[in-house]
């Protein structure tokens, strides 16, 4: 099963971006009108987020993200064949430069992410780092083998290692005895178990439960703490731009880097609201905010 589907996953990712796009664009009155994929879910998290915005500009924006869920789908399966040079030129990073000079130095870094913009692209991050240092991303392992195999052999293709979540104290505890500096990344917007849940932040017109094990691991070694803004420039090209979230992460109080990341994230997300993971359950334990922000 996994062959077969690694071959028909690779067929498609043949096909030209435009072809892909016409695809995405017939799929898009199907699966929002007619299987309408989790719009309950989609219209109260966007209503209950957005609060200034009228009905109106909440269904425009609802549509606008089922545009790009079905684009960004369409867009990972290219990462099954697509060459290190088309990605470069449709997935830029700015500041590179900056990061590069910190792992020279010896120094590993937390990357902080959310499910924004196409996080798969983000996986050719590597491409753009010194060869000096290690380049790795944190992954929710999936129930099923064979599509677990097949989403490592896709995020690993353009050089990143996946590391299960599970392992990431492991891993991470390791990796800090070896030669090379670490950069490794963590999508650090997911909703904590209920009996995980430690700490609530302020996020997008809610009060939610947060994962900080990010925040731990950064200050307990000693990494810098970096994000990842996202911008689509246009179907098929993102603008990335690293950024520190604070110069000295070991001397914030506790939960203040994990505060410094949302607030980050919720920027972002207001200004381009479509390209956030609005299907996901994210506030399935969180409370509307009624307080001014």
């Amino acid at each position: 099963m996994y062959y077969l589907l690694l071959f028909f996953f690779k067929l498609v990712s043949y096909l030209p971006f435009r072809v892909l796009y016409v695809i995405s664009d017939l799929l898009f009155f199907p699966l929002y009108f007619v299987v309408r994929y989790r719009r309950k879910i989609v219209r109260k998290n966007l209503t209950e987020s957005l609060p200034d915005k009228s009905l109106a500009e909440i269904k425009r924006i609802e549509k606008k993200f089922y545009h790009f869920f079905i684009d960004t789908a369409l867009e990972s399966c290219k990462l099954f064949s697509i060459s290190p040079e088309e990605i470069r030129r449709r997935v830029k990073f700015a500041n590179v430069d900056k990061v590069n000079a910190m792992l020279h130095e010896g120094r590993s870094i937390s990357v902080f992410l959310g499910h924004y913009g196409n996080w798969e692209w983000i996986s050719s991050t590597g491409l753009w780092l010194t060869k000096e240092a290690l380049c790795a991303q944190i992954y929710h392992k999936l129930r099923n083998k064979t599509m677990d195999k097949l989403m490592i052999h896709l995020r690993e293709r353009l050089g990143n290692k996946c590391v299960d979540m599970y392992h990431t104290v492991r891993f991470i505890a390791d990796e800090s005895k070896g030669p090379k500096p670490l950069i490794i990344g963590f999508i650090a917007d997911q909703s904590p178990k209920k009996r995980e849940v430690k700490h609530f932040l302020d996020f997008l017109n809610h009060r939610v439960p947060v994962l900080t094990g990010t925040e731990k691991i950064t200050k307990h070694y000693g990494y810098e703490a970096m994000f990842i803004g996202v911008k689509r420039v246009k179907r098929g090209y993102y603008e990335c731009e690293f950024s520190s979230l604070h110069d000295d992460p070991k001397t914030l109080p506790d939960f203040e880097l994990t505060a410094l990341y949302y607030r980050r994230l919720e920027q972002e997300i207001l200004r381009q609201p479509e390209l956030y993971l609005w299907s996901h359950n994210r506030f399935k334990y969180a409370e509307k905010h009624t307080s001014e922000k």
